[in-house]
């Protein structure tokens, strides 16, 4: 039984359910949605910005920390949290994704990954040891493995190949994780298109043991349908007690249609980069504050919304802030997109608890123009 994970409540209708992970830097509830502050920072927003959104706990990212300024640094200035002044749950990804990303930079082997620094070509080489001691030094609430992501679409055996790995290193982060920091260890399971594959890699993470798990390579081209199937069914695998985190998803439907099919955790980047990007993301559906339609409406963004930006800002005024190319109508734009995030998760665990989730998510569509 993990220590760290308790169940609250259940939806009835559905795998829909609601509880709670304790960190050594607090509680927080669940289902819920992580802002993503990559390098030490969620972009156009501050610390405090955060907490008067009710973020519980937002994500950092080993690699790019790994490269600048360094964990050895961050280590030195305190630790994460007082770097960067979050003294909230921080989850860290392991720098997998990023690696993957990197495609002809990098070099998978059974030792770990070596790559080159996007930043100035440098080599540089992580083992799963050393993501272990990257995030330690970090002094992250939750760390993850690191793991050799799939590309979509993949051979049945490149796919057993990468998944086989990802459990080998797997266990060995487990094996030099060091227990009296009071650090989590999230396990992450790959297999690829292949529902078979995956039920393998959940045998092989949960003889290892770790403190929760997450579900990777999802989100990464497949059809939509594809991905929630698989969801559905690595989530049914996983145990009951334990956290089940989704990496890298996704929109607001992917949080609804992912918390009916039992998933506990998310992160994306979304909200943020579609805000500086000037999409927005209102209960009534998108909206695209560049859009000449938008010149002189005097209404808020969503008129159901208590953000800060919403209650004192009209969509006139951030169109103009936006095609000017203002640095507030970033600022402004995130706390919207933000805040809608947060609060759909609330209305979520709010609706689980009362058992209403299945209405719930059928209002959530109803609402919906596009």
């Amino acid at each position: 039984m993990s220590l760290a994970f308790t169940l609250h409540s259940t939806s009835s209708q559905c795998p829909a359910r609601r509880g709670e992970v304790k960190t050594v830097h607090g509680t927080f509830q669940t289902p819920i949605f992580m802002p993503v502050g990559t390098q030490a920072t969620v972009k156009a927003v501050t610390p405090e910005d955060l907490q008067t959104l009710e973020a519980q706990i937002i994500l950092a990212n080993t690699y790019h920390l790994f490269l600048r300024p360094g964990h050895e640094l961050i280590r030195e200035l305190g630790g994460l949290h007082k770097f960067m002044n979050w003294h909230g749950p921080i989850l860290t990804d392991s720098g997998g994704f990023q690696i993957f990303s990197l495609k002809d930079l990098a070099k998978i082997t059974e030792q770990g990954a070596t790559f080159k620094s996007h930043l100035d070509g440098s080599k540089k080489f992580l083992s799963p040891e050393d993501t272990v001691a990257v995030q330690e030094a970090l002094g992250s609430d939750i760390m993850m493995v690191l793991d050799t992501c799939i590309p979509y679409p993949a051979t049945e055996k490149e796919t057993i190949d990468a998944t086989k790995l990802t459990s080998r290193w797997a266990k060995r982060c487990r094996d030099v994780q060091n227990q009296a920091t009071g650090q989590l260890l999230f396990g992450i399971v790959q297999g690829g298109m292949y529902p078979q594959l995956r039920e393998m890699a959940v045998q092989e993470l949960l003889e290892i043991g770790f403190d929760g798990y997450a579900l990777g390579g999802l989100s990464v081209g497949e059809p939509r349908d594809q991905m929630y199937d698989l969801t559905e069914h690595g989530a049914a695998l996983l145990p009951r007690d334990h956290a089940k985190y989704v990496m890298g998803v996704g929109t607001p439907d992917d949080l609804v249609e992912c918390v009916y099919r039992g998933v506990d955790m998310f992160d994306c980047v979304m909200p943020t980069r579609n805000a500086r990007n000037g999409m927005l993301f209102t209960s009534q559906g998108r909206v695209v504050i560049k859009n000449a339609q938008y010149q002189s409406d005097p209404r808020p963004l969503d008129e159901n919304c208590t953000c800060y930006t919403c209650r004192n800002y009209s969509r006139a005024y951030l169109r103009h802030l936006y095609t000017s190319r203002e640095i507030l109508a970033s600022h402004l734009n995130t706390v919207h997109n933000l805040h809608y995030f947060v609060n759909l998760m609330t209305e979520i665990r709010q609706a689980i608890d009362e058992d209403r989730f299945v209405e719930f998510r059928k209002e959530f569509y109803d609402k919906r123009q596009v």
